[in-house]
């Protein structure tokens, strides 16, 4: 069973509901240690006191803010633990709001919070359920690891996931990122584009995506072990330029198409959920002529 990160209180009005934080997630790069070049000597780093260069212990270290002037302000840790809010141990929601009202660059980070102990489950459960038929999540604050969070919490099946999000302060406007073209005017290269991307449209399918990179990692070092010869055979793609847009975005449309037909024909529920209705159509047009024959034939008896 996993191991919680981070325990305490999910408090709402009156009520405090006992839970643990859990990893959501977990990465699977490629480790790698440090070595001078030419050599087998690792590279290790070290907490050295700057001004008699030996090495300091961890539990000797304080925290120091400058505050300009070279002068600094020395923190204990226990001083920032006796001012976080709620002594590190509540997760205070403020309010619930639908999720969709939440632009995506809030969100930082996913967490499972699981149930402390069998006996308050059952508080759990019903704050899951009442956020799953409201369709809402809890936002709210927390402090971890010295730092404070804001945080939405939703329910998701049987488990509640915590989100921790930016505050607005942490994320920078956009027009940082410098001089951003005016809109596009309706016209053949917007339409072409809007092609292109219903003929690239389809459902999400987290499944479907690999690291790729990371394998390829893998391999690098396999065949360098093995002592194979390394030939790098990509080249980086060039910017289109704006004469051949067009014709780029006609070639893609076509190759995109050509691909969902592709995928279409080898696919066998799709082949047979055609066979089916083929059959059918068949089927009815075949009975559609009896109808009408016994139709004559009952008009003539009454003749």
């Amino acid at each position: 069973m996993a191991r919680a990160i981070w325990s305490g209180y999910i408090n709402f009005g009156l009520v405090s509901v006992p839970v643990g934080l859990f990893s959501a997630t977990r990465e699977h790069e490629v480790d790698f240690h440090q070595f001078q070049r030419g050599t087998s000597d690792r590279i290790r780093n070290k907490r050295v006191n700057e001004r008699t260069g030996r090495e300091v212990d961890y539990d000797k270290i304080v925290k120091g803010h400058d505050v300009g002037g070279g002068e600094y302000v020395i923190v204990e840790q226990e001083e920032l633990a006796d001012i976080a809010p709620g002594r590190s141990r509540s997760l205070e929601i403020s309010t619930f709001v639908d999720l969709e009202e939440i632009d995506p660059i809030h969100f930082q980070k996913t967490y499972y919070l699981g149930p402390s102990d069998e006996e308050n489950a059952s508080s759990y459960g019903l704050l899951r359920d009442a956020l799953a038929k409201t369709n809402r999540a809890g936002i709210a604050t927390f402090v971890m690891r010295g730092k404070e969070y804001l945080a939405s919490i939703r329910a998701d099946g049987k488990v509640l996931k915590l989100h921790t999000m930016y505050f607005a302060d942490e994320i920078r406007d956009p027009a940082e990122v410098g001089t951003l073209p005016a809109k596009v005017s309706q016209g053949k290269q917007l339409s072409m584009a809007v092609d292109l991307i219903e003929a690239m449209s389809g459902s999400w399918q987290p499944t479907e995506y690999k690291d790729s990179y990371t394998e390829r990692v893998k391999k690098l070092v396999e065949d360098k072990r093995e002592g194979k010869e390394i030939v790098y055979n990509e080249e980086e793609p060039e910017a289109t330029s704006t004469t051949d847009l067009v014709s780029a975005l006609r070639a893609s449309v076509e190759a995109a198409r050509s691909r969902r037909q592709d995928g279409a024909k080898k696919s066998p529920a799709k082949q047979t959920a055609a066979a089916k209705k083929t059959t059918t159509k068949k089927t009815t047009a075949a009975k559609k002529p009896a109808k009408r024959t016994a139709k004559k034939a009952a008009k003539k008896k009454a003749a």
